[in-house]
């Protein structure tokens, strides 16, 4: 298995001849406040994509339009009406709930819970309740989407990696997100055998490099020293964007 980090929420997951693409945001700009720090992903189109909410930098129209029709789009129970509206309704897609399983080549994918706002922005008549994904293939890994702690965490092992948001797209962190701290007390909880943080570092607000620079440079190193205190047994690698982990020798490749 390796996987490639593209940078805030999309990782590439490629297993047993089968890509699986996370929340992909794959423009150099979303809305007009946020510009891309790190490189353009570059990729052959997925087999699926997994969006785990309704929130524009999880689950970006203008991203979703660029993949071909062919694409297996699995999202959480509510987005598909409002995902219909926007792409058409000739595109592969599937709603889950937490627990729901679909095989995609040769990949399990089950979704998992997670608690974070519903909406697709505050006031918006779209909701789909938040989801994670347990993507199995000859490894498991765990993508968190975004998440808040919750209870049953411990109950989503095993895993072999762990996808963990550590930090939000502004300089202070809103409502159900996790921080460096928190996200390695989500990861002790799982306790996979490595974990990668995401969702930092790449969607840059206008003024952020100016005002709160460390809030975009420091999360991923931050969750690296927290998970060494209280999940010493826990393999943290911090990736640039455009970098991966392959699992099987465990290496890392540019």
């Amino acid at each position: 298995m390796r996987v490639t980090w593209w940078g805030h929420a999309t990782v590439a997951i490629d297993d047993a001849g089968t890509t699986v693409l996370t929340d992909p945001v794959l423009r150099s700009r979303l809305a007009h406040l946020y510009r891309r720090r790190g490189p353009a992903p570059r990729m052959a189109a997925p087999n699926a994509v997994v969006i785990s909410h309704l929130h524009a930098d999880h689950c970006d129209v203008g991203s979703l339009r660029g993949l071909p029709a062919s694409t297996t789009l699995i999202v959480p129970k509510g987005a598909g009406a409002f995902l219909n509206g926007k792409l058409g309704g000739d595109r592969d897609l599937r709603e889950v709930v937490a627990g729901d399983e679909i095989t995609v080549g040769g990949l399990r994918v089950r979704a998992v819970p997670a608690v974070h706002p519903a909406g697709r922005s505050p006031g918006s008549r779209w909701r789909a309740k938040a989801v994670g994904y347990l993507v199995s293939g000859k490894r498991t890994v765990w993508f968190a989407g975004d998440t808040g702690l919750f209870d049953g965490l411990s109950e989503l092992g095993p895993v072999d990696l762990a996808l963990v948001p550590v930090w939000g797209w502004s300089w202070t962190l809103g409502p159900g997100h996790l921080g460096p701290r928190e996200a390695a007390e989500a990861v002790r909880r799982v306790a996979p055998g490595w974990a990668v943080p995401i969702h930092w570092g790449t969607l840059w607000p206008v003024g952020c490099a100016r005002m709160r620079p460390d809030r975009f440079t420091e999360p991923g190193p931050e969750f690296a020293r927290f998970t060494a205190e209280v999940a010493p047994e826990v393999r943290v690698r911090v990736l640039p964007p455009g970098s991966s982990l392959q699992l099987d020798d465990v290496r890392t490749t540019p």
